[in-house]
């Protein structure tokens, strides 16, 4: 296991101070998939077909050219959304950024995982303008929940796999994976065995969460977050059994031999509304989903490098 608390040592929680309209856009978006959408799963076809005709919606206001990868599950047609920003010095070497769009059964998925939808779209309005020295890539993935979770058809497994086909140069993959609920009260977060004794035990910062194979491209991402925000964050490396570890699109990168990063607020460990009805657009902290925004932003700025 590796562990650094990011936050200084002997320094008071800073002042919060994100950006209000970021907050809004953030909630917006949140409001349309998990609320206006709602439930949106191959059970659900219109809706999952819906949030993914919102986000090509807002990459195409963007001014992104958005590819679709599209594959058959049963008989219905299923497709992950992805958008380019082209490396100056090293296209040929890859930072892939994914958050999965449909939500499990029975529940708007307002935390999972519209939450990381809306982070991704609104990271790629940060990123207009933006000339990379690596390639940055942003990816919605389809069907990341049961019944497709680990071995069935899941969107980020297509691609993964389709990406190893190809012979692509993934340098880093970061799973954006419920970013939105925060929890100030002791005894709120919660940990698999033993980890208890070495994380704080309030809900209120963001996790960085890798398997041992990733342990670099997890100390790469989270000290430029860190370099570019002060809102606490933590980091994890440990074996993919561990629970919840390997419990997103990461894992699909994994199997392919590729590093990636699950970005969270750590799910089940924190929020009670986790995979249920309740887990709705009210729940969540816009404001301090926001400083994640910001924070990854200047991260992935550095880590793919000016031309």
């Amino acid at each position: 296991m590796h562990h650094q608390r990011l936050q200084p040592a002997g320094h008071p929680a800073p002042e919060r101070t994100a950006d209000h309209g970021l907050a809004a856009r953030l909630r917006g978006h949140v409001e349309q998939l998990a609320g206006i959408i709602g439930e949106r799963n191959v059970l659900r076809p219109r809706a999952l077909a819906a949030a993914a005709d919102y986000i090509r919606s807002e990459w195409q206001r963007q001014a992104y050219l958005v590819a679709a990868q599209g594959y058959q599950v049963g008989d219905l047609w299923c497709e992950n959304l992805v958008i380019e920003i082209k490396g100056q010095a090293q296209p040929n070497e890859i930072i892939l950024l994914g958050a999965h769009y449909d939500s499990i059964h029975d529940s708007p998925g307002a935390d999972d995982n519209a939450s990381g939808v809306a982070a991704l779209l609104e990271l790629s309005k940060l990123l207009i303008g933006f000339q990379p020295g690596r390639t940055l890539r942003l990816a919605a993935f389809v069907n990341e929940e049961p019944p497709f979770f680990y071995w069935g058809r899941m969107g980020s497994n297509e691609y993964a796999t389709a990406a190893r086909a190809r012979g692509e140069n993934i340098s880093l993959m970061l799973s954006l994976e419920m970013l939105g609920y925060y929890d100030d009260k002791s005894g709120s977060q919660g940990y698999p065995p033993l980890l208890r004794h070495f994380y704080p035990d309030r809900g209120n910062f963001i996790g960085f969460v890798s398997n041992l194979g990733s342990r670099q491209g997890l100390q790469d991402v989270s000290s430029a977050f860190s370099a570019h925000s002060d809102f606490p964050c933590e980091r994890l490396a440990t074996f993919a059994w561990m629970p919840g570890v390997a419990w997103s699109d990461q894992i699909s990168f994994w199997r392919m031999g590729y590093p990636g990063v699950m970005v969270t607020d750590t799910a089940f460990y924190r929020n009670p509304h986790y995979h249920s009805a309740t887990d709705t657009p009210e729940t969540l902290d816009y404001g301090r989903m926001a400083e994640v925004v910001e924070g990854l932003a200047g991260a992935i700025v550095d880590l793919a490098g000016s031309p």
